[in-house]
């Protein structure tokens, strides 16, 4: 089993093939060029010093982040703010999210840059977001000082029996953590399995987002260009394997008889004009939302080409689907639609969402379909049948009030470790 020392040799060698990989995806996704060096250990020409510094990877870990960052300058109020990220798409929805805040990317957990990162902000604490296990990270914040905790924590079972072939090397990094804050008691279980103490099951803190400013009134302008057409809208479509799920549920689409307007906003960007390549090779009259241009009548198929918009393309849906869920890709984040009031549909891959998705189906907020056949007969369901759709509607709102809380729960045991070693009282 792999250990810290052997874990450290490897990182004497994975710099050049981590820049093969960031060049493979920036053929894809040009922004993987941008800012590279912050990647590869280099300093800050300007870096914030002891600020709070909450590290989530992509954009659904950055809009969690939010209410938790809310909660937590209630204690902190004259902290500057430290966000990092690990991809393009996240650190695009820092910068719109947290304007104040100094926005990076988190160096790669070679130790040596590692100790450059924190030597440089000093932060007074960190947040990891999610599952984020960087052990030379994790370890380097312990001999440095800096309490680190882990938050909003969830671990699927797949991702468990991974870690446990590395407990060795995970194992003792897990222990140095100020806390470990989990979703589920699934999730505190499996947790404790490779190595995590002091676990707190305190749930979710995507339960407590709300849309941001602005997009109330996007969705306004959304709904005056398409009309007063129904929108059946799938959202966040991924590919896995070779298996397009927007191709999934266009071709399925081709069995619909209405005047229902298809909205698919794929998940990364450079799916956008695969996605519209698809819809328009199976015949369909096609638009882009980039076009600017009323929707016309015949558009059979509308794309979402834009990113940190999704809230309005939700308050917009008559009946949302949410992508990465027919795809084995574990789904995308089902409580943003259901939030907003909208029938919410997902498919058979859940393991990202396992306790959400389940919890939903039970309380009647959201339903779950098998295949892109049965998303169709759902869909033109909820848009046939106004009871059907009224029906989990009115279940949403109750079922999302019910497990709010968790970003105060998070934020106070937080203020309390930090804020007791000076001395105060919460």
């Amino acid at each position: 089993m792999i250990n810290r020392w052997l874990y450290k040799q490897l990182w004497k060698t994975a710099p050049p093939l981590i820049r093969r990989y960031l060049k493979k995806r920036a053929a894809k996704s040009p922004a993987y060029l941008d800012n590279w060096d912050e990647r590869f250990g280099a300093p800050l020409p300007d870096p914030v010093h002891q600020p709070i510094w909450i590290h989530a990877v992509s954009v659904g870990e950055t809009r969690a982040a939010l209410p938790l960052v809310t909660a937590l300058r209630r204690y902190f109020a004259d902290a500057p703010l430290l966000l990092t990220q690990m991809t393009p798409t996240g650190r695009a929805a820092a910068e719109e999210l947290f304007p104040d805040a100094q926005c990076r990317y988190l160096p790669y957990d070679k130790p040596e840059w590692i100790e450059q990162f924190l030597s440089e902000h000093k932060p007074r604490f960190g947040v990891l977001m999610e599952t984020e296990i960087w052990p030379n990270l994790i370890y380097g914040c312990a001999e440095q000082g800096v309490p680190l905790f882990l938050a909003n924590a969830r671990l699927s079972e797949k991702s468990q029996n991974g870690y446990l072939k590395i407990r060795r090397l995970v194992a003792p990094a897990m222990q140095t953590l100020s806390g470990c804050f989990a979703q589920t008691a699934a999730d505190a279980e499996r947790l404790h399995l490779i190595g995590a103490s002091n676990v707190h099951v305190c749930g979710n803190t995507k339960y407590d987002i709300t849309p941001p400013e602005g997009m109330r009134a996007l969705a306004a302008a959304f709904k005056e260009r398409i009309g007063n057409r129904p929108m059946v809208l799938c959202a966040s479509t991924r590919a896995h394997k070779g298996t397009d799920e927007a191709g999934l549920l266009l071709k399925a689409w081709q069995q619909y008889q209405g005047d229902a307007l298809l909205v698919i906003v794929p998940r990364h960007p450079e799916r956008f004009q695969t996605a519209f390549d698809a819809a328009a090779g199976l015949g369909f009259t096609v638009q882009k939302r980039s076009d600017n241009e009323l929707v016309s009548p015949h558009t059979q198929v509308w794309i979402g080409d834009s990113m940190g918009e999704l809230f309005a393309y939700y308050l917009s849906a008559d009946v949302a689907f949410v992508g990465g869920s027919l795809v084995d890709t574990g789904c995308q984040n089902i409580i943003e639609p259901i939030a907003c009031g909208v029938p919410t549909l997902f498919g058979p891959s859940t393991y990202n969402f396992a306790a959400a998705c389940n919890l939903a189906v039970k309380a009647g907020a959201a339903q779950q379909v098998k295949s892109a056949e049965e998303w169709l007969q759902a869909a033109a369901a909820c848009l046939n049948d106004a009871k059907v759709g009224n029906r989990l509607r009115g279940n949403a709102e109750a079922f999302v009030s019910a497990h709010r809380g968790a970003s105060d729960r998070m934020a106070y045991e937080i203020g309390k470790m930090i804020l007791k070693y000076r001395n105060i009282a919460l």
